[in-house]
């Protein structure tokens, strides 16, 4: 009887059902857990995304299961349905756009050159994806890595390739994260010493009506001409105005911080529980991790190359450094044009310049993902 017991123990057990693909998957969300903990890459999100890799690969839990007749889904599959329905994406995006002061940009409306010129590596990216095999849709959701917008590239994966969303997740996180460490030999290669020193001055003074109107101008002409980037721009403006109105502080300070926080748990958790061994480990996977960091990399070049157009156009007004910051992960990118710059030169002051382009680029991030959205969706 004890036998049967401890058979029947056993077989019920994890141990005796786990496969080398969700031993594997294990190990890397250790190893994704250490680079959140230990180096502080992007933890917020890398700690709930690499626990739920943990999570969904161990065995006879179901968390992740889908009902079956009467039975009941696993809890993570609940809360996954944020993700699939791109609820969290655009939540987390009214917390961000309760946190961003877009006066830089409005101060400096060039900027928005600068977060266009960032969106190049999406569209190199496309291509290449294509090439090497990947659908038209495949390609878009891999594509918008490039933009260094993890809640973008969440909601346009779900929308049009949701197979390969656990892996353009991890992708888009993990190179924003690594952003002090990939963007400053390409800021260095491209540009001179003589570029980097440049010192600008400090930007104008942007009004309280000026910052109002932004964010309702902003939606109505955006989603006019692209009904599909809605939620995202919607939901990034409305964040905004919650901040600058003045009149709603309870409002944006939950948008800010209880929200923002409860949905960055939420939709970490349930990303990370997609990345299920038996899916996740294959050569698409490899790819997309590749391209990501090809598109990103382009995207911080692309972005260079027109801050030192608007260097010459402007007589050695701008320093080129800013238009690193065109990708959107705010505001990381602005730090590391301020970083490299005063390197350079110790007077150099250059964060609230890179604002502007790095918010430009969220904006252009989303409208990026809403042009493919729909012409592939």
């Amino acid at each position: 009887m004890i036998r049967d017991a401890l058979m029947n123990l056993w077989q019920q057990s994890g141990f005796s059902s786990i496969t080398w693909q969700q031993v594997v998957m294990i190990i890397i969300a250790c190893i994704l857990l250490f680079f959140a903990i230990v180096k502080k890459f992007e933890p917020m999100l890398l700690i709930t995304i690499s626990f739920g890799m943990l999570l969904a690969n161990l065995p006879k839990t179901g968390l992740m299961a889908e009902a079956v007749g009467d039975e009941n889904s696993g809890l993570l599959y609940y809360l996954y349905l944020g993700v699939k329905k791109g609820i969290y994406p655009s939540l987390i995006f009214l917390g961000i756009g309760a946190m961003t002061d877009f006066g830089p940009l409005i101060s400096r409306p060039s900027n928005l050159m600068l977060g266009a010129g960032a969106q190049l590596g999406i569209s190199i990216a496309f291509v290449v994806a294509i090439a090497l095999g990947f659908t038209a849709t495949e390609a878009a959701s891999i594509a918008i890595i490039g933009g260094a917008d993890g809640p973008t590239a969440i909601f346009l994966s779900t929308k049009l390739a949701p197979h390969l969303l656990p892996a353009i997740a991890i992708a888009a996180y993990s190179y924003m994260a690594l952003i002090p460490m990939i963007q400053p030999p390409i800021m260095k290669l491209l540009t001179t010493k003589k570029e980097r020193i440049i010192e600008m001055k400090e930007p104008r003074k942007v009004s309280k009506i000026e910052k109002v109107c932004f964010p309702i101008i902003v939606t109505v002409l955006c989603i006019l001409l692209l009904p599909s980037v809605a939620p995202l721009i919607g939901m990034l403006m409305l964040g905004n105005l919650f901040r600058e109105s003045g009149v709603v502080e309870r409002l944006s300070s939950t948008a800010q911080n209880a929200l923002i926080n409860i949905v960055t748990i939420f939709l970490g958790l349930t990303v990370g529980a997609t990345a299920v061994g038996e899916t996740f480990l294959s050569p698409d996977t490899l790819k997309i991790i590749l391209l990501g960091l090809f598109a990103f990399t382009f995207s911080t070049v692309g972005g260079l190359l027109f801050g030192k157009l608007m260097c010459v156009i402007t007589k050695g007004k701008i320093n080129p450094l800013i238009g690193s910051a065109g990708v959107s992960a705010v505001p990381m990118a602005a730090r590391v044009s301020q970083q490299v710059g005063q390197k350079a030169n110790s007077n150099n002051y250059l964060l609230m310049h890179a604002m502007g382009p790095n918010v430009a680029g969220v904006i252009g991030s989303a409208v990026v993902a809403g042009i493919l959205l729909a012409l592939f969706g």
